[in-house]
């Protein structure tokens, strides 16, 4: 299959100007039903963007998967992959429509690995916390892409970059996951006052973004002991991996959202400009 069969499911977008690719750092499931600043950070980066996507893929640390598998279900459902919450956590739908013809599309769009079409999974809090904010009226089409977590970082920066094409297509991309994401170390209470390494670490990455120096980030095993603190386990940080290898030459990164909740949890958003 060409890029041209892709003209033919969004062709109506052949002359709107190329989607943004972002990174939210979705946290807390709460942040879903919550009201507060990053919340209401979520809801202006939706009415920020040059235009209303056609349709938005998700790459979420909550789909981690063998192999690399496409969501093509076309009312996907509403996943609540937590436990221990509140009752009115679990009582929020989002019932956006799927984008399955897209969703193969993008399969085909992909040359490095077989994409496996998964019809099961559905919209995990990745997703939905964040999409219930930015566009609350549940009318986007939406679809995931999941990680393989049997590949290493390298692996995720290329694949991401087979997927450029969609941008122009009117499809927003969205990494969902966090660049600090120790939860041993969280703090449960409000407020609570940001460990040093967490801070650290923030900060170094935010400065390699403005330096597009994205190799290094790619490789944070080499960033010494913030980096090892920050991530435990690669699993929130691999959809920023995936929203670096969407940036094209000569895209400046603008931040949308900074905070770090809970002492060990960075809130950083950023998009490219």
């Amino acid at each position: 299959m060409q890029l041209s069969d892709l003209r033919n499911i969004t062709g109506e977008f052949n002359n709107s100007a190329r989607m943004p690719v972002m990174f939210i750092g979705h946290g807390n499931p709460m942040n879903g039903i919550m009201d507060n600043p990053f919340t209401r950070a979520l809801s202006s980066m939706g009415q920020d963007l040059p235009q209303k996507p056609c349709a938005i893929l998700v790459i979420s640390a909550h789909w981690l998967t063998k192999g690399t598998h496409v969501l093509v279900a076309p009312q996907p459902e509403t996943i609540h992959d937590f436990g221990g919450f509140p009752e009115a956590l679990y009582a929020v739908q989002y019932p956006a429509p799927g984008a399955p013809e897209l969703a193969r599309e993008t399969k085909q769009l992909i040359t490095s690995t077989n994409v496996i079409e998964d019809d099961h999974w559905g919209l995990d809090h990745g997703s939905w916390t964040v999409l219930k904010h930015m566009y609350p009226m549940a009318d986007i089409p939406v679809f995931q892409l999941s990680i393989d977590y049997h590949q290493p970082p390298e692996y995720h920066f290329k694949l991401a970059a087979e997927l450029k094409a969609l941008r122009d297509k009117g499809v927003l991309i969205m990494g969902s996951g966090n660049i600090v994401h120790n939860l041993r170390q969280v703090v449960f209470t409000d407020n609570a006052k940001p460990f040093d390494w967490a801070i650290a670490f923030d900060e170094t990455v935010k400065q390699k973004l403005e330096q597009g120096a994205f190799t290094d980030l790619v490789n944070y095993h080499t960033l010494g002991r913030d980096a090892q603190l920050s991530i435990p386990t690669n699993d929130h940080y691999l959809p920023m991996i995936y929203t670096l290898g969407l940036v094209n030459k000569n895209e400046e990164i603008k931040f949308t959202y900074e905070e770090i909740q809970n002492g060990s949890i960075s809130m950083r958003c950023f998009k490219t400009a």
